[in-house]
């Protein structure tokens, strides 16, 4: 435990939603939901004006429109969120050397490696923690952040937890097991719905009733490794250090399909398309890696994973895509595929050439949906819609040469709607174009 409350945790407000309600005036104070838009689409975030509606992250997009029909349904802009991350996470650089960012929306600091923040007083942290909420909507252009600091991570995460929306909290050392006791148990990291049930059935739901149980028990009910986190966490004790630097363990692309896929013939070339975005993105990140790993989920939902690992480190898209097929061979897909993913693990930042293999292969431009339903429209694209035309997405970011700068409505039967505004501008006019209107072109993200 740290005798001074020098971790400090930032959680900005329902992210992906605010971003959008930033860059679009007529969404402001409306609900927003950003996720998936498909049939088999997850919530990946939504406004404080949809969650009164009881919409919720991870939540089924269908549910969620039955919940809330009027909310707008956005595909998402994922360069837009990392440009606000980026300013964010430069802000709190600014206060200290070690910031580990476990997204783009969250981040610890460690004030103990700053001069300014150094063994300050409640009063004192509160007034730093003020002024980087301030900064951080002023540089943004308005979003907004939660602030918590405690002695340990999992007291200033609880914190911003207790300050939202839009506030901030310090727990002074010794009162953490006051703030803690009253608490569900599920507010302690790695207590799941699982580990929630198995404490349930021996009486216990809060943490103060976790601290009530003697560590033997817990060890015996959770294993001797679970059992002992937890009882070190259920009294504020959490000995985590704030790393400034997180290594990434594995680059993957996988989607859910909105019908369940049979045909191998398919099936693989999906397989090749997300190998070769792997291979791209090892690339670009100047990473090759040893263990290629498929991922198969079947229409009952039972899910599999298979892996080879290869003799050598590699970003060579022909390996990567030959190793995906075959592991995809020994799969049964006649009941059904409902997703695949491929994945390179075993990362390192050199590449074994097989010195056999001839020149390396070009990387072909891919669209293959990506894991994360807001990278699907980056760059706020247009995608090859069939009969239709090009297919705008939801939300995606869009230039005409007479109308200017907005962005899309909705899209469908051969035409497109899109809301003509800005971020400056004020609520804009709404316009339905011909999909395939020749003045209407993807937009790019404002800095």
């Amino acid at each position: 435990m740290r005798r001074h409350a020098t971790v400090l945790h930032l959680d900005l407000d329902a992210f992906f939603a605010a971003v959008e309600q930033r860059d679009k005036p007529s969404l402001r104070g409306k609900p927003v939901v950003v996720g998936g838009l498909g049939p088999r689409g997850v919530v990946s975030t939504a406004s404080y004006e949809a969650r009164v509606y009881g919409v919720r992250s991870a939540m089924r997009t269908a549910e969620a429109r039955a919940r809330c029909p009027h909310a707008a349904y956005l595909g998402g802009r994922f360069d837009a969120y990392r440009a606000a991350s980026r300013i964010v996470m430069d802000r709190l650089r600014e206060l200290s050397a070690l910031v580990e960012p476990m997204s783009l929306d969250e981040a610890f600091v460690d004030l103990a490696a700053s001069d300014e923040a150094r063994d300050l007083d409640p009063d004192a942290l509160h007034a730093i923690a003020e002024q980087v909420r301030a900064d951080v909507a002023s540089r943004t252009g308005g979003l907004t952040a939660s602030v918590g600091i405690g002695t340990s991570k999992l007291m200033a995460k609880i914190a911003s937890e207790l300050a939202k929306p839009d506030g901030v909290r310090v727990i002074p050392p010794g009162t953490e097991a006051d703030v803690l006791g009253p608490m569900s148990a599920r507010a302690i990291p790695g207590v799941g719905p699982a580990t929630a049930e198995r404490l349930r059935r021996i009486g216990v739901t809060t943490v103060d009733e976790v601290r009530a149980v003697a560590d033997d028990d817990l060890r015996s009910l959770l294993g001797r490794s679970s059992g002992a986190a937890l009882a070190a966490l259920a009294r504020g004790i959490d000995p985590r250090p704030v790393v400034a630097e997180r290594e990434a363990k594995s680059v993957s692309v996988e989607d859910t399909f909105e019908i369940d896929l049979t045909d191998p013939r398919v099936l693989g070339d999906i397989a090749e398309r997300m190998g070769r975005r792997v291979a791209e993105r090892l690339a670009r990140s100047g990473l090759s890696g040893r263990t290629v790993t498929l991922k198969v989920r079947h229409h009952d939902f039972e899910t599999h994973t298979r892996s080879t690992t290869l003799a050598g480190p590699t970003d060579d898209a022909r390996v990567i895509v030959r190793t995906a097929r075959s592991l995809l061979s020994e799969v049964d897909t006649s009941g059904g595929i409902r997703l695949i993913g491929v994945g390179m693990s075993g990362l390192a930042d050199w590449v074994q050439d097989d010195l056999f293999s001839g020149a390396p292969e070009k990387h072909e431009p891919v669209d293959a949906p990506d894991p994360d339903p807001t990278v699907t429209t980056a760059g706020a694209r247009a995608r090859p819609g069939g009969p239709g035309g090009r297919r705008w997405v939801p939300g995606a970011d869009v230039v005409h040469d007479e109308h200017g700068p907005g962005w899309v409505w909705g899209s469908g039967l051969g035409r497109v709607t899109v809301r003509f505004e800005t971020r400056l501008s004020g609520p804009g006019p709404v316009r339905t174009l011909d999909a395939d209107d020749p003045a209407l072109r993807a937009g790019t993200v404002e800095a």
